[in-house]
């Protein structure tokens, strides 16, 4: 049973994350690029005293521009905006280690959580898909496990970059003329099969170290990876026994890998549809489900789902001759996960795209919010999360219900917090330590 207090983390998605979200007469169809947007969606987190917010992202457009809002500012410099607008709240961002550098990456990282006071986090992503492999070069996206050992040497060197600076290497010392210890610095020298990486890091070690390290994937290479390095979480799981299942898995394979099991986050996604009494709220979710388009969730299942166009009909389950996990090079998880809502519920195609429209394979919930904070309690008194990956359906409306009316049933229930308190980084509020450096020396008494 897990104690405590819950962690909560804002996954903020221009007009939220139900498909049809940016058709209601509410929403902003032009939000996706609105500063003013998503400075006001930090602020009602932040009163929320959510731990972070998190912003997704891919290096490709992600879907076509009829069916919804296109296209995303790059996050790492939303991001830092947001961060002058925000005082406690924790900013994390997506960034590919298939389609970045670890010098790059590593620095603008820095370069947040400098700006921040000690509140960047990163979510590290492989990135699925021939699309963005075709932006960079390539005629096909790399295979799966290529994909996460290019993600290990990645971690691997971006840490010796975040610790290539001693804390004490700036001493500042006017009278001397000596700005700082040539001796502290220390560069990675770094030859490997992926990355030659030679020099030190040009930014300072932040606040926290290094940022918070979270991590999305689900499939097995992914678990491997997490229980490695992440320090969060982001998971997709459709019934508490399933969630508990991931959860003692991911917390057996940190402790063998030598890790606090504590020391990383399971975070689930859920779409909390909220209404003042659950005929509302599920009226709400039929208007969403009502404004899908269904041939755009037809081509998106059949992309998904490695199948030719046309190989699917609205008004009938899933072909029965899918590939397995195995054979899929893309986002293993989420297809399994798509494919076993699919075969346990004997869902059409019709009803599968109505499911996925909410969450993409995420818990979508309707209900009152006494209803939405029992099932977030059981979730994580019973051993299925550390906390939750906050999706609303749409915004700023969903966010706004969820901390006017189930923000503070968790207070009164003792699982969150009633204010921020004394300024705290990111890996603070997440109950983890600052890293030591991998290269300084340990002072002897």
């Amino acid at each position: 049973m897990t104690t405590g207090q819950l962690h909560l983390n804002a996954f903020l998605m221009n007009t939220g994350h139900h498909e049809a979200s940016w058709r209601l007469p509410e929403s902003d169809p032009f939000a996706h690029v609105s500063l003013d947007h998503f400075v006001r969606l930090a602020r009602i987190a932040e009163r929320g005293t959510f731990d972070s917010l998190f912003l997704a992202d891919g290096p490709q457009l992600w879907s076509s521009l009829a069916q919804r809002p296109a296209g995303a500012l790059e996050p790492l410099t939303l991001l830092t905006a947001l961060a002058t607008a925000t005082e406690h709240i924790g900013l994390i961002a997506t960034a590919s280690t298939s389609y970045n550098s670890p010098y790059n990456l590593a620095r603008k990282f820095a370069s947040l959580d400098i700006i921040s006071g000690g509140r960047a986090g990163w979510n590290i992503v492989t990135t699925a898909g021939k699309e963005a492999a075709r932006n960079f070069g390539l005629e096909h996206e790399p295979a799966h496990a290529d994909r996460y050992a290019r993600a290990g040497e990645f971690l691997d060197v971006a840490l010796k970059l975040w610790d290539s600076w001693e804390d004490d290497a700036i001493t500042g010392d006017k009278a001397a003329g000596v700005w700082g210890d040539d001796t502290k610095i220390h560069p990675p020298r770094h030859q490997g099969r992926y990355f030659s990486v030679e020099g030190a890091l040009n930014v300072p070690r932040t606040p926290q170290g290094y940022p918070l390290l979270v991590q999305a994937g689900s499939s097995e290479d992914g678990k491997a990876f997490a229980s490695r390095y992440a320090e969060a979480v982001f998971t997709a799981q459709q019934t508490i026994e399933d969630a508990r299942a991931f959860y003692a898995d991911l917390k057996s394979r940190t402790a063998a890998a030598g890790r606090d099991p504590d020391h990383i986050k399971v975070l689930p996604g859920i779409v909390p549809v909220i209404g003042a009494t659950e005929a509302e709220a599920l009226a709400k979710e039929r208007e969403l489900e009502d404004h899908i388009v269904h041939h755009h969730g037809v081509a998106n299942l059949e992309r998904l789902l490695q199948l030719p166009a046309g190989s699917l009909e609205l008004d009938r389950l899933l072909p029965s001759d899918l590939p397995p996990e195995s054979a899929v090079e893309g986002a293993k998880s989420r297809y399994t996960l798509v494919v076993e809502l699919a075969r346990r519920d004997r869902l059409t195609v019709r009803q599968l795209i109505g499911r996925l429209g909410g969450g993409r394979g995420h818990l979508t919930f309707a209900g009152t919010p006494e209803q939405v904070a029992d099932a977030i309690e059981t979730w994580f008194t019973q051993g299925a999360a550390d906390g939750f990956n906050i999706m609303p359906p749409v915004l700023p409306s969903g966010l706004e219900a969820f901390v006017d009316h189930v923000v503070p049933i968790l207070r009164t229930r003792g699982l969150l917090r009633t204010e921020y308190g004394p300024r705290q980084t990111l890996r603070e509020r997440y109950g983890l330590p600052r890293p030591a450096n991998q290269y300084a020396q340990p002072v002897h008494a």
